[in-house]
């Protein structure tokens, strides 16, 4: 019953370790926006501006007609 209760003991401290780790710490950290998205790493930071829509066309995907806008 003792070897029971210390390997019982083992397998919920290895399972608390697991749950309460640390993350992985990214050297490069991504975001987007509405309006703009951006990266910043150790050497700054990137924004980036979503282009204009040029404007929509309609397609034919499978039989049926899809309005397609980039």
């Amino acid at each position: 019953m003792r070897y029971f209760l210390l390997i019982a003991a083992a397998v919920i401290a290895f399972g608390a370790t697991m749950t309460v780790g640390p993350t992985d710490a990214n050297a490069v950290v991504c975001a987007r926006g509405v309006h703009r998205a951006g990266c910043a790493g150790y050497r700054g930071a990137v924004v980036v501006r979503k282009p204009v829509v040029a404007g929509c066309r309609w397609v034919w995907v499978g039989g049926v007609k899809v309005r397609r806008c980039y």
